[in-house]
Parts: structure tokens; sequence; C-alpha cells
């Protein structure tokens, strides 16, 4: 999902762009293809996500696949001297009860959210890489912490996906199939900050033209959601008309997680795409998807 929006986006620029299919997991692999092409700028957005439920299940997966992927990028990036790297973790790096909105300071300040714990340690530790590196060899790596992501491209599975695409593929059966009610995971109180794609690969091209310091910098939409209020503005963009059942048994996981988003803000860049009306796009989208 981020790759192909920031293809679409850099497709703007007078740039080439480089893709590959590569295992990333492969050292060799990495360090030979990137000897070879020796781009100027990397964007490593290449990850192992997905939502409470695959975390949950696969946390040994989550946390090497995200290790090795990060760690081979960031040292062959450096071995063959890329001008800039931009490394993209996320906000679940920060402990579970961080103050709000969540500051880059909060960053190691407490216990991570148990659920999504091995994630969130791989994407320390290539924050912390970034650092490193750029501190040891003064290679200009800089990391970005972006809010929940929605939007074209993204993955539509029940069990493994984020929040939005997992609740839209269960809204748009159900509308479908005429179910009288859909199950959501959890008491629907946990408060979420959701940015559309296409704005978050406008700030990581601001960024890679605009910064370059040590610290990671957080990236938001400035709004939240409950996930109740998120369900029923999705069932109304859907046609869904049944009752929402949610199942407390199911955990929520961390509470409330706002980004404080002044840093990038101050720079000059922000969130233009309001939730609902990319929540449209994004119901457009993926019925286009399935009707091919």
């Amino acid at each position: 999902m981020v790759g192909s929006a920031m293809a679409r986006r850099l497709q703007k620029e007078n740039c080439t762009i480089l893709t590959n299919d590569l295992d990333l997991r492969i050292q060799a692999d990495v360090s030979d293809w990137l000897a070879q092409n020796r781009p100027n700028a990397i964007i490593l957005a290449a990850a192992k996500v997905g939502g409470i439920a695959a975390n949950n299940s696969f946390p040994a997966e989550f946390l090497y696949d995200n290790l090795m992927i990060q760690s081979h990028i960031i040292h062959a990036a450096y071995q063959t001297k890329v001008e800039k790297l931009l490394f993209l973790g996320s906000s679940c790096i920060y402990p579970k009860f961080s103050p709000q909105p969540i500051p880059e300071e909060s960053l190691l300040t407490g216990a991570l959210e148990p659920t999504n714990e091995a994630y969130a340690i791989a994407k320390i530790a290539g924050t912390e890489l970034c650092r490193s590196y750029r501190r040891q060899y003064g290679c200009h790596f800089i990391a970005a912490m972006p809010c929940n992501l929605y939007g074209t491209g993204d993955r539509y599975h029940a069990h493994t996906s984020h929040v939005i695409p997992a609740l839209m593929m269960k809204l748009h059966q159900a509308k479908e199939q005429q179910q009288d009610q859909v199950e959501i995971w959890g008491s629907g109180t946990p408060l979420r900050e959701f940015l559309y794609i296409d704005d978050l690969a406008e700030a990581l091209v601001f960024l890679l033209e605009n910064y370059d310091e040590e610290s990671h910098i957080n990236i938001g939409s400035g709004n939240e959601i409950s996930i109740a209020a998120l369900a029923r503005m999705m069932a109304r963009i859907i046609g869904f008309q049944g009752t929402l059942v949610y199942n407390e048994e199911k955990p929520d996981g961390t509470p409330r997680k706002l980004m404080d988003n002044s840093r990038i803000k101050a720079l000059g860049w922000q969130s233009r795409t309001p939730l609902k009306k990319g929540l449209e796009m994004t119901y457009q989208g993926y019925c286009h998807s399935i009707s091919v």
C-alpha cells in the first residue's frame, strides 16, 4: 500500500523509480541489488504487517522478518553510500500508556502494548539503526512514525488485516449476504488516528526534501475517532443497516493513540484528506478490486 502510493506520488517528480521483487530477508540479495543499482535515495516501507490477530498469532515472524528486512537494507545503504534513507516506523513503538498526544520523546519511556510488542520492538530497532548509522558514519538516514494508515492498495482479510480493511470487508460481505449483524473485536472504545495513504506519500516526499535530523518524526492527521464511531461511519458509507456487535472477550489494544504532529506541522506539512472522504474513496477502490 505504501509502496504503491509512493510510486504514484513520485511520478510527479524528476526521478527514476527503482523497484524489485527480492526477498529482503536474504542479505546477499539485498547487498548485490543495491551495489548494482546504487539509488540516490531509499524509502524503506517494506515490512511484515498486520492487525491485532496477526500480531498475536505470529510474533516470531513479525520480529524476525522485520529485523532482517530493515537491517539488510540500512546496512547495504551505508555500504553503497546512499545519499538519503527514510525508514518508515509505526506509532506502535510508543509505550501503551503514553501521554496524549504522543510526542517523539515518549519512545522507550514505558512498557509496550503486549498485542503488538514483537512488531514494535522490530520498528524501534530500525529507528535506532538509522540514528546509530547517522552518529557513527554520518549517514543521512531519517525515521518517520506514521499513525494508522488506510487507502488504495490495502490488504483485505478478516483476521490478519488492520482495522479499516478488515471492517470494510466484513461490512461489505454482510451487506451483500443480507446479514443482520457484524461482530467487531473489543469494546469499541479505543481511540485511533487514521491517515489516508496518499497524504502519507506527500509527507514522505516532504520529509526527504525538508528533514535531516537524528530524531524520528511523527506523521498523523491530528484527528482521532473511537473504533465504535469508525464502525458506524463505515457502515453508513457501505450501506450496511444491521447491528454492530462488540465482542469484549477480544483484545482492545492500546486504549488511545493520538500522535503529536507539531514538529512536522511546524515544518510546513499537514494532512489534507478528511476521514469520511478517504473512506469513501477507499471503499470505491475496494468495490472495483473485487469486481475485476
